[in-house]
């Protein structure tokens, strides 16, 4: 059962699938049916609230808007419906929080573990995703948190200020008896994707770009990028608290007279008139 109208749903089925044939299928109605219920509802917008692209239907910054507010919904509608049909009950909630695997894994997921056992109907999914572009599923209100760097706050979105990552430049310990320079001039780094510049970040930092090549290796997950560190296919950055068990175990070692490059991280969100207990909970727990 559900309190949403018909064009709602429409919406977020296009939302979800990218395209109005698999909506159609998804919903069980005609693909017309489907086109009818979202233009009916852009008239009463008054907007436009997805654009026609070779990846499918993508959501306008208007459409991003509307799908928070209607995931938002869907979490207030569990909550109603089980107090109306269940004597009370409560419902299971779905909470999602993104970010990347060095902080997720160190201090996001511990720090949640105390909230989801005060709460046990609170379902956390953990997006783990070292991509940058894991902000746009908060936009799109795929995820009601997303851990980010500072500067891609957008003014609308509600933050809280976390530890910063610490991060060092490390290669295999094979290496350790090689200097600086020469590591730099004659080896690559390796970064999660192209629009990874963390690496970048560091180098520019310390004045160790225009030493570097720039050529790079790509790996989009951490414990693949550490792998490939230790077996001495290049260097690269990690979070002093990903990189501790590998230098514990003296397979890699840390560069440049193990100074580090602090990134300012933000718990990002989407603010509510009136949150639940829960919400106002994982913001507070996480630090």
């Amino acid at each position: 059962m559900s309190l949403q109208s018909h064009s709602l749903q429409a919406f977020m089925a296009v939302a979800e699938t990218k395209t109005v044939h698999a909506a159609a299928g998804l919903l069980h109605l005609t693909q017309t049916a489907v086109t009818q219920r979202i233009r009916t509802l852009e008239t009463r917008l008054k907007t436009t609230l997805f654009i026609r692209t070779r990846r499918g239907m993508m959501l306008t910054p208007e459409g991003e808007a509307l799908l928070r507010y209607c995931f938002a919904a869907k979490e207030l509608e569990g909550e109603a419906l089980a107090k109306i049909q269940g004597a009370g009950l409560e419902t299971a909630i779905t909470m999602r929080i993104t970010g990347a695997t060095s902080i997720m894994t160190s201090r996001i997921i511990p720090q949640c573990l105390p909230v989801m056992k005060k709460f046990p109907h609170l379902l956390m999914h953990f997006d783990v995703n070292d991509l940058e572009s894991r902000i746009l599923t908060l936009k799109s209100g795929e995820c009601q948190f997303a851990v980010i760097r500072e500067e891609d706050i957008v003014p609308e979105m509600a933050f809280k200020a976390l530890r910063p990552e610490k991060y060092v430049l490390v290669c295999t310990s094979a290496w350790k008896h090689r200097k600086l320079t020469d590591i730099l001039t004659h080896e690559r780094f390796i970064d999660y994707d192209p629009e990874d510049q963390m690496t970048f970040h560091y180098l520019k930092h310390f004045g160790l770009f225009e030493l570097a090549k720039h050529e790079r290796y790509f790996v989009n997950r951490t414990d693949s990028l550490a792998k490939m560190l230790v077996d001495g296919i290049g260097y690269g950055v990690l979070t002093k608290e990903f990189s501790q068990k590998y230098l514990e175990s003296k397979q890699l070692t840390i560069l440049n007279k193990q100074q580090s490059y602090e990134n300012k991280v933000v718990l990002a969100w989407y603010p509510r008139h009136e949150p639940p207990h829960y919400f106002r909970e994982i913001i507070d727990a996480i630090r």
